[in-house]
């Protein structure tokens, strides 16, 4: 084929196109032009394949010419293709109905587990403490009687903070940090608990969070015994769980607690008989507990001759899922407007 040969299918070709144009008045009329001039077996395909039989001398004035017809025709294609697009999202509004009222937001499910620990507690007399996130190795380990060796001073376990000054600061991992900072600075009697978020360096997972909250307790006076701790724990427990429930005291360790043990009730789901959420024991873990540690009292300034007294210490977010059949705690962090709307 001669390029003037070519030259003239093109402006045939253009001719076409623009009056095809004229005719594209909605989604449809454009999806037609699309199928004549711009597939595979269209107009434009037609013409670069002709380039084939062009002289070679004359290929690249041929090649430019078609090129420049095939990026108008795509360009204008395009321009009405974002047009009809533009036209489809267009929501008519009639400014003279009433404004929708804004929707009720609902309370978080951590912190409406949050508050109704504190009530319960606070009706059985304890009062809350607050202390600081960033905590010194101190009232984080030292004075909670943990060896110098103890694993959870390790990386793996505690985020530590870079500071010009000091190398003992980091992110508290417990709020037993404040259960020290009460001891310091209050005379005994002391009955209090301790709401508050903590930091573990650890692999976010369906049974782990890297930050989550803890409520503990502490509470010292003359002739404190076990016998006070189980009577709190099992009260505080039948009145945020089940009434009816067993419990049972199992033998545990904490550096700051002698004894120690980790409190058991019956699953109030399955009511013993085993389930998904009891993992088929029949048994739900509810806290960790002890009578303070005769090291720990010293460390804080009170005469562990004349006083005793126990702590415990529980997750809210296990508390969480474990009344609310949830078994992944990711799912109350990922602002999932599905999962939040259920509580």
């Amino acid at each position: 084929m001669e390029f003037a040969q070519l030259l003239e299918q093109i402006e045939n070709v253009r001719h076409e196109v623009e009056l095809d144009f004229a005719t594209v008045s909605d989604a449809a009329s454009l999806e037609r032009f699309r199928l004549k001039h711009l597939v595979r077996k269209g107009s434009v395909q037609f013409l670069i394949e002709q380039l084939r039989s062009v002289p070679k001398a004359e290929k690249p004035a041929a090649g430019k010419a078609v090129n420049e017809l095939r990026s108008w025709v795509e360009s204008a294609f395009r321009d009405f293709q974002q047009q009809f697009t533009r036209s489809q999202h267009v929501t008519l509004v009639d400014v003279t109905l009433p404004p929708r009222p804004p929707g009720a937001g609902r309370v978080h499910p951590v912190t409406q587990t949050l508050d109704r620990i504190v009530d319960i507690f606070g009706s059985l007399g304890f009062v809350v403490a607050q202390g600081p996130d960033v905590e010194d190795d101190a009232h984080n380990f030292g004075k909670l009687n943990f060896p110098a060796d103890h694993p959870a001073r390790d990386m793996q376990d505690t985020f530590f903070i870079n500071h010009a000054e000091r190398d003992d600061l980091l992110l508290r991992t417990h709020t037993s940090s404040v259960q020290v900072r009460v001891m310091e600075s209050t005379s005994p009697p002391i009955r209090c608990i301790m709401p508050g978020r903590v930091y573990r360096n650890e692999e976010v997972s369906a049974r782990s969070l890297a930050e989550f909250h803890m409520v503990e307790g502490l509470y010292i006076d003359r002739g404190v015994s076990v016998a006070d701790l189980k009577g709190t724990i099992t009260a505080f427990a039948r009145r945020f769980y089940n009434a009816d429930s067993k419990f049972r005291f199992r033998t545990s360790f904490f550096p700051f607690t002698e004894p120690s043990a980790e409190v058991d009730m019956t699953c109030f789901i399955c009511k013993g008989a085993g389930c998904r959420v009891c993992k088929h024991s029949g048994w739900l873990e509810i806290c960790g507990c002890g009578m303070v540690h005769p090291n720990v009292l010293s460390a804080c300034g009170i005469d562990p001759e004349e006083y005793s007294g126990f702590a415990f210490g529980l997750g809210v977010e296990r508390v969480t899922m474990m009344l609310n059949g949830i078994d992944d705690a990711r799912l109350l962090y990922e602002n999932d407007l599905r999962v939040l709307k259920q509580f």
